[in-house]
């Protein structure tokens, strides 16, 4: 994927909720701002991350839900795919862009919270049977709650490479290899 170019994806949840996601390298705000659809909320979120946002790597998500409609922005530091987790119990989709992870109300685009990392995110896991979600950087897992305070966090002694949730457990596969397992509702390690 050239970080150049501007990118689309779309992605369909539960409920007849559908997330356009654009995005693309430095500088390329202009790029991916350029077919921002009209109606609804529209919100900015890339001063969360810099004062200048638009020199970094930008990101915009569409979201179309029964009722609404509305449009938020993000930014990165660093050349990131956008993927969101819709959790429909609180009724929230957890956006995740570069170091930071983002709780967006689903019928109306309102920030609920924020988080940054110090390492990427590279994904957000969740589950019905736990009541938070799983916010998984290269060097760290945190369990966050609906009203975005964190319920418990692991740190990890190895870069970690990928993270499945797989029947309340949450398997990392660090960068070395090693594949490591946790209790998905308490943080325990199995």
């Amino acid at each position: 994927m050239n970080a150049g170019d501007a990118h689309r994806s779309i992605v369909h949840f539960p409920g007849g909720v559908t997330a356009r996601f654009r995005w693309a390298g430095s500088g390329r705000a202009t790029d991916v701002f350029a077919l921002t659809e009209a109606g609804g909320r529209l919100d900015d979120h890339g001063a969360l991350v810099s004062p200048t946002p638009d020199r970094l790597c930008r990101a915009e998500m569409r979201v179309e839900a029964p009722g609404a409609s509305w449009t938020a922005r993000f930014a990165s530091p660093i050349f990131d795919e956008p993927t969101a987790f819709f959790w429909d119990v609180p009724g929230l989709l957890v956006v995740k862009y570069g170091f930071r992870v983002y709780g967006l109300a689903v019928r109306t685009g309102e920030l609920r919270w924020s988080r940054e990392s110090g390492a990427p995110v590279i994904d957000v896991l969740g589950s019905s049977r736990i009541d938070h979600v799983l916010v998984q950087s290269e060097i760290d897992t945190v369990a966050v709650q609906a009203d975005g305070s964190v319920a418990w966090r692991l740190a990890h002694s190895d870069v970690v490479a990928g993270a499945e949730l797989v029947g309340g457990q949450l398997i990392l596969t660090s960068y070395g290899g090693q594949v490591s397992a946790f209790d998905a509702g308490s943080g325990r390690a199995l």
